[in-house]
C-alpha cells in the first residue's frame, strides 16, 4: 500500500483496517500453510470477518493473496499516465517503474517478497498472476494506442521480461534499495541480449 492520507471518517478507517488485516493475515497464513492448502474460511476465521465482508473487499482468495502485485501495477498505470512521454518508450517504461517503486511504502516492501514466494509455490496462483499480467500489458498498450501495435506489444513484453528478471535477481534477499538498480541493469542488458549469437 502506498503512503497516503488516512480516510476521513470512522467508517472508512474501519473498512481500511479490515482490508489491511485480511491482506496481512492472508500473506502470512498462505505462506505458512500453502495457498492451495488453505481454504478461504481459515482466513475469515483468523480475521473474524464474514464472507459478505470479505467479498465487499476482494473478488476471490487469489485477489487478496495478490494485493501487493495489484497495488504495484495500479500505481504504475497512474504514473505512466502522468509521466512525460518523450524519447524512447523503453526509457519511459523504466522511469515509470522507478517512480512507482519510490512510492511504495515499507509495508508493501515487506509483503511483496512474501507474495512472490506464494506465487512460485502455487500453480493456481501463478496462473492467476499470468492472467493479471496479460491484462496489465493490454491496458498499457491501450493507453499508448498511437504507437505501432506490433512494436509496442513487443516492447511491453521486453519490459515485463526485464522486470521479471530483476525480481529473480532480487530474491531471496529482497533489500528494497536494490530493486531499482537491478531493474536498470536488466533493462540496459536487453540490447546486448537481443544480439547474442549461438556459439558451439
Amino acid at each position: 500500500m502506498t503512503t497516503s492520507e488516512q480516510p476521513a471518517t470512522l467508517r472508512e478507517r474501519k473498512k481500511l483496517r479490515t482490508r489491511q488485516a485480511l491482506v496481512d493475515t492472508a500473506v502470512t497464513l498462505f505462506g505458512e500453510r500453502g495457498f492451495d492448502d488453505t481454504p478461504l474460511d481459515a482466513l475469515l476465521e483468523q480475521v473474524e470477518v464474514s464472507r459478505r465482508t470479505f467479498f465487499r473487499n476482494f473478488r476471490s482468495k487469489e485477489d487478496v493473496a495478490l494485493t501487493a502485485v495489484r497495488q504495484l501495477w495500479d500505481v504504475y498505470l497512474e504514473v505512466l499516465d502522468g509521466i512525460e512521454k518523450s524519447g524512447p518508450l523503453a526509457d519511459v517504461f523504466l522511469d515509470a517503474m522507478l517512480i512507482t517503486l519510490e512510492r511504495m511504502d515499507e509495508d508493501w516492501y515487506r509483503r511483496f517478497p512474501l507474495t512472490l514466494r506464494l506465487i512460485a509455490d502455487s500453480p493456481a496462483l501463478d496462473g492467476y498472476t499470468l492472467r493479471h499480467c496479460a491484462e496489465i500489458q493490454a491496458e498499457i498498450a491501450r493507453r499508448l494506442d498511437g504507437q505501432s501495435r506490433l512494436e509496442l506489444r513487443l516492447l511491453i513484453e521486453f519490459f515485463v521480461a526485464s522486470w521479471r528478471c530483476a525480481l529473480d535477481e532480487w530474491l531471496p534477499d529482497c533489500m528494497p534499495g536494490e530493486l531499482p538498480a537491478l531493474l536498470r541493469r536488466t533493462c540496459s542488458s536487453m540490447n546486448s541480449a537481443l544480439s547474442l549469437s549461438f556459439t558451439a
